[in-house]
């Protein structure tokens, strides 16, 4: 049973750092794209960044520049390196499990097959 689990998540003041990571289990992590989202209260759960199986990354514009995901397959982890914070980045992040395509692109959440449970980033003002 894949199972996904974030940390990493917490209360920042604008302008700083945080880096989440996501430890995966039950399947053999090498083989397969991740990516990470996020929701907002009251909004859908939106893309923020993919990474495939050789390594190959897509970020959302609305983060480029100031967000890096990664991964570690000797770890089986995958992480979210976010500078810059904004309060409007406010939301519970997931990571999410891409079993069906390598593509490099793709933002959808319907389109991923495992999810963790998530983790609360909060960026004040």
């Amino acid at each position: 049973q894949v199972q996904l689990v974030e940390s990493g998540g917490g209360l920042v003041q604008a302008g700083e750092s945080l880096r989440l990571s996501c430890a995966v289990s039950g399947r053999s992590f090498s083989t397969y794209a991740m990516a990470w989202f996020r929701q907002a209260p009251g909004k859908e759960r939106e893309f923020v960044a993919r990474i495939t199986r050789g390594g190959s990354t897509y970020h959302a514009n609305s983060v480029r520049g100031r967000f890096t995901i990664s991964r570690d397959n000797a770890l089986n982890a995958v992480y979210l390196q976010m500078n810059s914070l904004k309060p409007e980045e406010t939301a519970v992040y997931y990571c999410a499990d891409d079993l069906t395509t390598n593509r490099i692109v793709v933002t959808v959440a319907s389109d991923y097959d495992y999810w963790g449970q998530g983790t609360q980033v909060t960026v004040f003002s």
